[in-house]
């Protein structure tokens, strides 16, 4: 498992009994983690004064309570990055700080390149990937089914001063855009995707990970340049292995591009309170030897 342990902005305090406790700049937010099952002492002093606390509803969704009245949204720092943090009504809030450890695997990957790099990044949600790469000095095409993830990422942009970086934003079904870049013959050296368990396109497009993950992957090697750098796979679908992305990268990306080496495994975040590991997501890549 690949642990984000560079974070100066951002702590995992304590997780068990099915939430977790983060310190994100200096707010404190508790909200519900499926992962951290295991049985804690949640009358803590620590558990109970949170600057918000997301409260599962028994009809599905939740809300936010929040102790303190926070700013609309905060800024966090990674590095030389910079990420707008905003408390939404799905719990989340429009950052994923385990993927830090992908970011710093594309840079370095990135600037050990000896030629400029085009990216594509699919799914990208409020752009931190993006964000990673362009710093690194990539050109970069993003795409997201969702307006208002999509103008979250051009706001990121703007906070990590990466105004001047070659940065396309798309809003689009990523299959549909995929299809159209294969039309007009369009490359990429890289690809990085974070496809949701399930989702919707701007047209009504249904996506579900476990039907679609193959054929997509099978997809996006069309737009793959001769001598591609990485093809990142992350994925937060309950009850999917990352044997399984070994597997569908093996069988495609191994096939096409036989020097490569494939790899997979867990991503995860140290619990400050007891040196504890939570799980976070899988991820799959192939990249050039």
């Amino acid at each position: 498992m690949y642990l984000s342990t560079e974070w100066k902005d951002y702590k995992l305090l304590d997780a068990g009994n099915g939430e977790k406790l983060e310190k994100w700049g200096s707010i404190i937010l508790r909200r519900p983690d499926p992962q951290a099952i295991w049985p804690i002492d949640n009358k803590d002093l620590i558990w109970n004064k949170p600057d918000g606390f997301y409260h599962r509803s028994d009809k599905g969704g939740g809300y936010w309570d929040f102790k303190s009245k926070l700013p609309e949204f905060w800024t966090v720092t990674y590095k030389n990055l910079k990420f707008k943090v905003s408390p939404t009504n799905f719990k989340h809030t429009g950052l994923f700080p385990e993927q830090a450890i992908n970011w710093d695997y594309m840079i370095d990957k990135i600037k050990n390149s000896n030629k400029k790099i085009k990216v594509l990044n699919l799914f990208a949600y409020t752009g931190a990937a993006t964000m990673a790469v362009a710093s690194a000095g990539a050109d970069v095409v993003q795409v997201d089914a969702s307006k208002g993830m999509t103008s979250w990422a051009k706001e990121n942009m703007h906070l990590s001063n990466l105004d001047d970086c070659f940065i396309r934003f798309i809003v689009d079904d990523c299959v549909k855009f995929v299809e159209r870049e294969i039309r007009r013959g369009n490359k990429y050296d890289a690809i990085v995707m974070d496809p949701p368990s399930y989702g919707r396109g701007p047209n009504g497009e249904v996506w579900k990970f476990e039907h679609n993950i193959y054929n997509l992957i099978k997809l996006c090697m069309n737009v793959l340049s001769e001598k591609p750098l990485f093809f990142l796979v992350n994925s937060y679908t309950t009850g999917i292995s990352s044997t399984v992305l070994d597997n569908i990268l093996k069988t495609t990306m191994l096939v096409k591009y036989p020097n490569g080496l494939v790899s997979s495994g867990e991503i995860g975040l140290p619990i400050e309170k007891n040196n504890l590991v939570l799980p976070c997501g899988i991820y799959g890549r192939w990249e050039e030897k």
